[in-house]
């Protein structure tokens, strides 16, 4: 540190503050364990308490490194859970904790006042911390779904909840039987795979699904792509007619219910002969993603120099030359984002398919309805999580070509 240059030393809570802190998040952790069991309730939610409570004040006494501190509570807690629950619950506690171990350090040190001006009140600091628990919460609360659902379609059982085999983590209860499912194409079901749970495929309606969903999808986000980029070129230019009109009619379909627009779609394209064909379930999707490409187009020309396209003109580069050679290699990343968005659009879609598709152009969500009505299988878990797979491939996707986009246009340093 050279001369003359401070450094903030926040200065440590009482013993009690970390206690206390801690105690609570174990009373949470204990009614979590009750599962719901009222009598259980009390004696839990007390063990909870002392257990963490007794972490925050002997691990600040034995150590000052969070990471020992870390993986030291982690494997108390692991041996606890496995003792006293089952290994299972044991390697979820481990994650508590190591993270448990690491907290009671950084509270008894007082270093979470550290991202916080010194001047900063203790209302200010809880505010600062209850605001990212809340959202973290609200995160936690819509990913749940996924999290269970994921090792669901690892279960080697016909159930839709966690055998004690899975809950044990015996490698014996987990299995790939509803992902060779899909895969198989119709043939016969292995030994293994008995009842009316392999009657199912013997059409290989899941495969010709899948194909669908690709097929449609992929058609429909090319035709969206480009009517969409088209569309947001016209609608960026100033000398344009009534473009806040016409915006709000190219991206009504996201707002008008879409049983509303999926009805409108079957009783038209019926009139012209394109209900329960390809052609219109396409088209259908295509008006769909289509506001997904005009928007994040749209996005990406704000901050588009203009001067270039005049530029090329005095050129002599006719507007298809200008497009091609000037506009589209700086707009690129957003064209390719807002297809993304709406093959993802395509892929997920189900209410339009329901009454569009006829039983030839079923795709993955259509016929996952259809499993859910007639057939519950775990095979549903299995093509569930790889759609999930799929869609965060694709927003990962999404993610990275919006940060090259912000990189070119100088928003971000590269």
């Amino acid at each position: 540190m050279s001369s003359g240059e401070y450094r903030y030393i926040p200065p440590k809570p009482p013993v009690w503050f970390n206690i206390a802190w801690l105690a609570g998040f174990g009373a949470i952790i204990g009614l979590a364990t009750a599962q719901g069991n009222f009598s259980l309730f009390l004696p839990y939610l007390i063990a909870g308490a002392v257990i963490f409570g007794l972490v925050a004040f002997v691990v600040p006494l034995l150590t000052e490194n969070r990471a020992l501190a870390g993986f030291g509570t982690a494997l108390l807690f692991l041996v606890l859970g496995w003792q006293v629950f089952s290994f299972a619950y044991g390697v979820l506690m481990a994650f508590v904790g190591y993270f448990m171990g690491r907290m009671s350090l950084w509270l008894s040190s007082g270093n979470y006042r550290l991202n916080q001006p010194p001047y900063a009140t203790s209302g200010e600091v809880l505010w600062f911390y209850a605001f990212r628990t809340i959202c973290g919460l609200i995160f936690l609360f819509l990913i749940t779904p996924i999290i269970i659902l994921i090792p669901l379609s690892f279960n080697q059982e016909p159930y839709f909840s966690f055998t004690p085999g899975m809950l044990a983590l015996d490698s014996e209860a987990y299995s790939l039987r509803w992902y060779w499912d899909i895969l198989k194409n119709g043939m016969a079901a292995p030994e293994a795979i008995e009842g009316w749970w392999a009657d199912m495929w013997s059409n290989a309606q899941w495969v010709r699904s899948i194909k669908n969903s690709f097929w449609i999808g992929i058609w429909a986000t090319l035709l969206s792509t480009a009517l969409g980029t088209l569309a947001a070129i016209g609608l960026s230019r100033s000398e344009m007619p009534y473009r806040r009109g016409i915006m709000a009619l190219l991206i009504s379909p996201m707002i008008v219910p879409l049983v509303i627009t999926a009805s409108g779609l079957f009783y038209f394209f019926s009139d012209i002969g394109l209900a329960k064909t390809y052609v219109g379930l396409i088209l259908a999707h295509a008006a769909l993603g289509t506001p997904f490409v005009i928007i994040t187009v749209t996005a990406t020309l704000v901050s588009f120099d203009q001067s270039l396209v005049r530029a090329a003109a005095n050129m002599g580069a006719g507007p298809v030359q200008t497009f091609f050679k000037v506009q589209m290699p700086l707009i690129l990343p957003g064209v390719i984002s807002g297809g993304l968005f709406a093959f993802i659009t395509s892929f997920d879609e189900v209410v339009v398919v329901l009454q569009l598709a006829d039983v030839k152009q079923r795709t993955i969500p259509r016929q996952m309805f259809s499993g859910i009505r007639e057939q519950i299988s775990p095979t549903i878990l299995a093509v569930a999580t790889i759609l999930v797979i799929i869609s965060i491939a694709l927003l990962t996707a999404v993610e990275l070509l919006r940060r090259r986009s912000e990189r070119m246009r100088g928003i971000t340093p590269t």
